[in-house]
């Protein structure tokens, strides 16, 4: 049996002193129990209030930054310089975009904030509860920097993402050109972009492999035709067919809310082996172009026809050269 400590009370003197020393033990471990919660209660509570607040306010700035004319809405007349293909293009598409790189790069940032309210408030909590956050601070340092190494390519994938919705280099539905995929753009994520080429094919892209852009949707078009007349053709005339042939092509009800303007000869664009190239060109709706350069070609054509103006074909020079005409020094047949 283990011996009693004389020093140590017992019996009904250990009992009237543990009832003396317990409301003092209480009084000094109050802030343990009743201040310390209250206080990582209310850190709660603010950094709830502050995230809600930040949330909607990115959401509004987003909207209005991406509204079209600073928020005057689909009536107002869109600013100068973006050009009066914008009146043409089509509002519902146009929405579409406008709401979905909203609600990205909302989603975006409200990510951010929540991370970062989280940080400040696990550091908050854990400077209430006592425990040092110095070597918390630098392990944490160490590990974001290993993973920063190890990740590099990832987050220069989502820092491109972020780049290419808010500057809305392309969305989806566009035409692009990005190096080695040229196609239809199908989605546009933080991390990857995809793109279906002529062939049916869907290209997965990095953001941070796009180096340059070539966006055949953004505002406006422009179909170029180029037609090779023969030499001995009068110019003016041929000006003058071209041009009433492109008024043509934009009096089409077909085609006159594709036209933005009426095509027009530029002139002389080369002077070729077979005959003389002359360009006609005209803005278009944007992806329009194509369907514009097509029935120019065949509006041009038909007018150039009707016009007696010889559209040139390739022409060769052939020399005959035979043994007996070689051997008698008779000059080849040409």
């Amino acid at each position: 049996m283990p011996t009693p400590n004389p020093l140590e009370p017992t019996g009904p003197v250990a009992a009237d002193t543990l009832a003396v020393a317990w409301p003092g033990w209480m009084r000094e471990h109050a802030a343990a129990w009743v201040e310390v919660p209250l206080r990582i209660a209310l850190i709660v509570v603010v950094l709830a209030v502050v995230r809600s607040v930040a949330k909607r306010a990115i959401t509004r700035v987003v909207q209005h930054i991406l509204e079209p004319s600073g928020g005057g809405g689909e009536g107002r007349r869109p600013r100068s310089d973006r050009g009066v293909a914008v009146l043409h293009r089509d509002r519902s598409r146009a929405r579409q975009r406008r709401e979905q790189r909203a609600r990205t790069i909302g989603s975006v940032l409200s990510s951010a904030v929540t991370i970062v309210l989280f940080l400040i408030g696990t550091a908050m909590i854990l400077d209430q509860v006592g425990i040092a956050l110095g070597p918390l601070l630098a392990s944490a340092g160490v590990v974001g920097l290993a993973i920063g190494f190890g990740a590099q390519s990832l987050v220069a994938d989502y820092l491109s993402g972020l780049l290419i919705m808010i500057e809305d280099q392309y969305g989806v539905g566009d035409s692009v050109d990005l190096g080695e995929a040229v196609g239809e753009v199908e989605h546009v994520g933080m991390r990857l972009t995809h793109v279906r080429d002529l062939n049916g094919g869907l290209w997965h892209i990095r953001n941070g492999e796009i180096l340059r852009v070539r966006n055949d949707s953004q505002d406006w078009a422009r179909a170029v035709l180029d037609v090779a007349v023969a030499y001995n053709a009068n110019l003016d005339d041929v000006y003058r067919v071209l041009e009433e042939a492109g008024r043509a092509v934009r009096q089409d009800p077909a085609f006159t809310d594709l036209l933005l303007e009426d095509p027009t000869v530029w002139g002389v664009q080369s002077l070729d082996a077979d005959g003389v190239v002359v360009r006609i060109a005209a803005r278009t709706v944007p992806l329009q172009q194509w369907a514009v350069t097509r029935e120019l070609r065949r509006r041009a054509k038909d007018a150039l026809d009707a016009a007696e103006i010889d559209i040139p074909f390739p022409q060769r020079t052939i020399w005959l050269r035979t043994d007996d005409s070689a051997d008698e020094g008779v000059a080849p047949t040409r």
